[in-house]
Protein backbone atom coordinates (compact mmCIF):
# COMPACT_ATOMS: atom_id res chain seq x y z
CA UNK A 1 0.00 0.00 0.00
CA UNK A 2 1.52 3.55 -0.67
CA UNK A 3 2.60 5.16 1.78
CA UNK A 4 0.60 8.94 2.37
CA UNK A 5 1.62 11.02 5.26
CA UNK A 6 -1.12 12.47 7.35
CA UNK A 7 -3.35 14.88 6.16
CA UNK A 8 -5.15 18.04 7.75
CA UNK A 9 -8.57 18.88 6.30
CA UNK A 10 -11.56 20.36 7.06
CA UNK A 11 -15.11 19.78 5.84
CA UNK A 12 -16.95 22.16 3.75
CA UNK A 13 -20.35 20.60 2.86
CA UNK A 14 -19.83 17.39 2.02
CA UNK A 15 -16.21 17.50 1.20
CA UNK A 16 -12.80 17.14 2.58
CA UNK A 17 -11.12 20.54 1.73
CA UNK A 18 -6.95 20.86 2.20
CA UNK A 19 -5.80 24.00 2.86
CA UNK A 20 -1.80 23.28 3.30
CA UNK A 21 0.29 23.42 0.02
CA UNK A 22 2.50 20.47 0.95
CA UNK A 23 0.12 18.38 1.43
CA UNK A 24 -1.74 19.42 -1.54
CA UNK A 25 1.23 18.94 -3.95
CA UNK A 26 1.71 15.63 -2.00
CA UNK A 27 -1.62 14.30 -2.84
CA UNK A 28 -2.03 15.65 -6.33
CA UNK A 29 1.18 13.86 -7.10
CA UNK A 30 -0.43 10.71 -5.85
CA UNK A 31 -4.07 11.53 -8.15
CA UNK A 32 -6.15 12.84 -5.14
CA UNK A 33 -8.78 15.16 -5.15
CA UNK A 34 -9.51 18.10 -7.32
CA UNK A 35 -7.69 21.81 -7.35
CA UNK A 36 -9.99 24.27 -7.02
CA UNK A 37 -8.73 28.13 -5.84
CA UNK A 38 -5.93 26.72 -4.38
CA UNK A 39 -7.18 24.20 -2.41
CA UNK A 40 -7.51 20.38 -2.83
CA UNK A 41 -10.78 19.15 -2.80
CA UNK A 42 -11.21 15.23 -1.99
CA UNK A 43 -14.34 13.88 -3.69
CA UNK A 44 -16.19 11.51 -0.73
CA UNK A 45 -14.89 8.37 -1.73
CA UNK A 46 -11.07 9.22 -1.28
CA UNK A 47 -12.30 11.32 1.95
CA UNK A 48 -13.84 7.74 3.01
CA UNK A 49 -10.33 5.94 1.70
CA UNK A 50 -8.12 8.17 3.80
CA UNK A 51 -10.10 8.31 7.00
CA UNK A 52 -10.66 4.32 6.69
CA UNK A 53 -6.53 4.29 6.33
CA UNK A 54 -6.20 7.11 9.00
CA UNK A 55 -4.42 8.96 6.82
CA UNK A 56 -6.67 12.29 7.02
CA UNK A 57 -7.44 14.31 10.11
CA UNK A 58 -10.86 15.81 9.05
CA UNK A 59 -12.36 18.50 11.35
CA UNK A 60 -15.46 20.64 10.90
CA UNK A 61 -14.78 23.47 13.66
CA UNK A 62 -13.51 22.08 16.72
CA UNK A 63 -15.29 18.33 16.13
CA UNK A 64 -13.41 15.21 15.05
CA UNK A 65 -15.05 13.41 11.99
CA UNK A 66 -14.46 9.78 11.56
CA UNK A 67 -15.02 7.14 8.81
CA UNK A 68 -18.75 6.60 10.40
CA UNK A 69 -20.10 9.71 10.77
CA UNK A 70 -18.73 10.72 7.05
CA UNK A 71 -20.44 7.84 5.74
CA UNK A 72 -23.49 8.63 7.32
CA UNK A 73 -23.09 12.65 5.72
CA UNK A 74 -21.83 10.74 2.18
CA UNK A 75 -25.28 8.19 1.80
CA UNK A 76 -27.75 10.90 2.37
CA UNK A 77 -26.43 12.23 -0.78
CA UNK A 78 -25.33 8.94 -2.21
CA UNK A 79 -26.98 5.79 -1.76
CA UNK A 80 -24.00 4.41 -3.84
CA UNK A 81 -21.39 5.65 -1.75
CA UNK A 82 -20.56 2.17 0.34
CA UNK A 83 -19.99 0.30 -3.45
CA UNK A 84 -17.96 3.09 -4.55
CA UNK A 85 -16.28 2.77 -1.25
CA UNK A 86 -15.15 -0.70 -1.21
CA UNK A 87 -14.40 -0.57 -5.15
CA UNK A 88 -11.69 2.38 -4.61
CA UNK A 89 -10.28 1.19 -1.65
CA UNK A 90 -9.19 -2.26 -3.46
CA UNK A 91 -8.20 -0.67 -6.20
CA UNK A 92 -5.93 1.66 -4.24
CA UNK A 93 -4.75 -1.25 -2.37
CA UNK A 94 -3.78 -2.68 -5.37
CA UNK A 95 -1.50 0.28 -6.57
CA UNK A 96 -3.76 2.07 -9.06
CA UNK A 97 -4.64 5.44 -9.01
CA UNK A 98 -8.42 5.88 -9.38
CA UNK A 99 -10.31 9.32 -10.76
CA UNK A 100 -14.15 9.94 -10.91
CA UNK A 101 -15.29 8.42 -13.74
CA UNK A 102 -16.88 11.00 -16.53
CA UNK A 103 -20.26 9.48 -17.69
CA UNK A 104 -21.21 6.35 -19.37
CA UNK A 105 -22.35 5.31 -16.07
CA UNK A 106 -18.63 4.68 -15.00
CA UNK A 107 -17.98 4.88 -11.95
CA UNK A 108 -14.30 5.48 -11.66
CA UNK A 109 -10.97 6.49 -14.53
CA UNK A 110 -8.25 3.39 -13.31
CA UNK A 111 -4.62 4.17 -14.66
CA UNK A 112 -2.37 1.31 -15.01
CA UNK A 113 0.32 1.42 -12.55
CA UNK A 114 3.56 3.96 -13.24
CA UNK A 115 1.46 6.06 -15.50
CA UNK A 116 -0.78 8.49 -13.69
CA UNK A 117 0.37 11.99 -15.36
CA UNK A 118 1.71 10.70 -18.36
CA UNK A 119 -1.18 8.76 -20.26
CA UNK A 120 -4.95 8.94 -19.78
CA UNK A 121 -6.94 6.14 -17.58
CA UNK A 122 -6.56 2.85 -19.28
CA UNK A 123 -9.76 1.29 -17.97
CA UNK A 124 -13.16 2.44 -17.31
CA UNK A 125 -14.39 0.93 -14.33
CA UNK A 126 -18.65 0.46 -13.25
CA UNK A 127 -19.56 -1.08 -9.91
CA UNK A 128 -22.59 -3.91 -9.26
CA UNK A 129 -23.88 -5.25 -6.54
CA UNK A 130 -24.14 -9.09 -5.92
CA UNK A 131 -27.85 -9.68 -7.54
CA UNK A 132 -28.00 -6.26 -8.89
CA UNK A 133 -30.08 -6.10 -11.89
CA UNK A 134 -28.72 -4.31 -14.96
CA UNK A 135 -30.81 -4.16 -18.09
CA UNK A 136 -28.59 -6.23 -21.30
CA UNK A 137 -29.04 -3.23 -23.43
CA UNK A 138 -27.90 -0.76 -20.98
CA UNK A 139 -25.23 -2.53 -20.69
CA UNK A 140 -23.80 -2.76 -24.20
CA UNK A 141 -24.54 0.64 -24.47
CA UNK A 142 -22.32 1.28 -21.81
CA UNK A 143 -19.46 -1.33 -23.03
CA UNK A 144 -20.01 0.26 -26.43
CA UNK A 145 -19.32 4.05 -25.72
CA UNK A 146 -16.31 3.00 -23.29
CA UNK A 147 -14.69 1.11 -26.20
CA UNK A 148 -15.47 4.04 -28.93
CA UNK A 149 -13.01 6.31 -26.20
CA UNK A 150 -10.22 3.54 -26.57
CA UNK A 151 -10.96 2.35 -22.85
CA UNK A 152 -11.33 -0.95 -21.44
CA UNK A 153 -14.73 -1.29 -20.00
CA UNK A 154 -14.38 -3.22 -16.31
CA UNK A 155 -17.74 -4.51 -13.96
CA UNK A 156 -16.47 -4.71 -10.38
CA UNK A 157 -18.63 -6.77 -8.77
CA UNK A 158 -19.22 -6.71 -5.23
CA UNK A 159 -19.63 -9.84 -3.33
CA UNK A 160 -22.18 -9.77 -0.55
CA UNK A 161 -18.90 -10.43 1.97
CA UNK A 162 -17.42 -7.13 0.27
CA UNK A 163 -15.13 -8.32 -1.57
CA UNK A 164 -14.40 -6.86 -5.23
CA UNK A 165 -14.28 -9.32 -8.25
CA UNK A 166 -13.53 -7.66 -11.83
CA UNK A 167 -14.69 -8.59 -15.02
CA UNK A 168 -13.39 -7.27 -18.14
CA UNK A 169 -15.96 -7.16 -20.64
CA UNK A 170 -15.53 -7.77 -24.69
CA UNK A 171 -17.82 -6.96 -27.01
CA UNK A 172 -19.75 -10.04 -28.82
CA UNK A 173 -21.81 -9.97 -31.78
CA UNK A 174 -24.52 -12.52 -31.21
CA UNK A 175 -26.02 -12.04 -34.59
CA UNK A 176 -22.63 -13.83 -35.74
CA UNK A 177 -23.13 -16.67 -33.24
CA UNK A 178 -26.10 -17.36 -34.27
CA UNK A 179 -25.20 -17.82 -37.96
CA UNK A 180 -22.72 -20.12 -36.85
CA UNK A 181 -24.88 -22.49 -34.87
CA UNK A 182 -27.33 -22.45 -37.73
CA UNK A 183 -24.38 -23.63 -39.92
CA UNK A 184 -23.16 -25.84 -37.36
CA UNK A 185 -26.77 -27.92 -37.54
CA UNK A 186 -27.26 -27.32 -40.85
CA UNK A 187 -30.83 -25.31 -39.67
Amino acid sequence: MEETPLVRGILVSDQACISDKKMIHELELKGYGEIEKEKLFLKQFETLYLLYTHKLILKKGKKQIDFDFFMNVCQKTDSEILTKFLIYRDLRNRGYVVKDGFGFGSDFRVYERGHFGEKGAKFLIFGLNEGQHEKMGALQKKIQEITQMGKEPIIAVIERRGEVIYYKINKMNFFENKARLEESFNL
